[in-house]
């Protein structure tokens, strides 16, 4: 448990400060985030015709009100935090790699729903909104990645404990 925290402890803030680097920022997070609101747009249009993406902007062009999804609203800081729970944790490498990509599906599907709801919030009530944006979604996402980590570990569990001794049995008398 110790070294699972210290270990998470240290290749967090790595993960989090090598994010901020300009390569990161340039071949990584600008690219998803862009991609991250193609596929909202995409999703909405099935219901919405009126909704479009541009780079980082999700927009209702019928009102021209949208959101811009930044840093820390893309889900990559929150994949960052699963990425340093699943490698600290003593596991075998392909639990880890099957996590890693089965768990940043899961919280970026959630992250999805999170900018459409924050997208209609901003067209619909913008002090509702705010809040859902800097507190309610934060908690949910967190609560997200949590769950997704705990579900992975008890899977885990189940996959690399030994099976229990068996009991022979004694025939009575």
């Amino acid at each position: 448990m110790i070294r699972f925290l210290l270990v998470f402890m240290l290749l967090l803030p790595v993960l989090m400060v090598l994010e901020l680097t300009a390569p990161a920022q340039q071949w990584f997070v600008l690219p998803w985030t862009s991609l991250l609101t193609r596929i909202t747009a995409f999703l909405l249009s099935a219901f919405d015709a009126n909704a479009m993406s541009y780079g980082k902007i999700l927009l209702d062009t019928r009102s021209g009100i949208g959101v811009s999804v930044e840093a820390g609203c893309n889900g990559v800081e929150a994949c960052l935090i699963l990425l340093a729970a699943m490698l600290a944790y003593p596991a075998p490498w392909k639990l880890k790699l099957l996590g890693i990509l089965g768990g940043s599906v899961a919280v970026q599907a959630v992250n999805v729903l999170r900018v459409i709801s924050l997208f209609y919030l901003a067209r619909w009530d913008k002090d509702f909104f705010e809040f859902a944006h800097l507190y309610l979604w934060q908690a949910l996402i967190m609560l997200d990645v949590l769950i997704v980590w705990l579900v992975w570990i008890r899977i885990v569990a189940q996959r690399t404990l030994p099976p229990p001794p068996s009991t022979p049995l004694v025939a009575g008398a």
